[in-house]
């Protein structure tokens, strides 16, 4: 992937990072009943979605952050104690 496509997608997920987040805050708050996003209608019953979405698009964003800037996909370690 090239920077130029990295910046692409980094700026795409940025920009729905803040529809979502605004989405959220609105039905959160309680001032509406539903929230559009252009073609979506979203409720109050859809919040828990709407939160694993917003959760995705930050990692996704995050992930294209770091390629953009010469970094690498961050990559999940685990660690397993041992007692022996």
């Amino acid at each position: 992937m090239t920077r130029l496509e990295a910046k692409q997608l980094y700026e795409y997920y940025d920009a729905l990072v803040d529809k979502l987040m605004k989405a959220k805050l609105a039905l959160v708050d309680g001032g509406v009943k539903s929230y559009t996003i252009e073609d979506r209608s979203l409720s109050r019953f859809d919040i828990d979605d709407l939160t694993k979405e917003l959760e995705e698009a930050i990692r996704k964003r995050d992930e294209y952050e770091a390629l953009m800037n010469g970094g690498s996909r961050r990559k999940a370690v685990g660690f397993v104690p041992r007692d022996w």
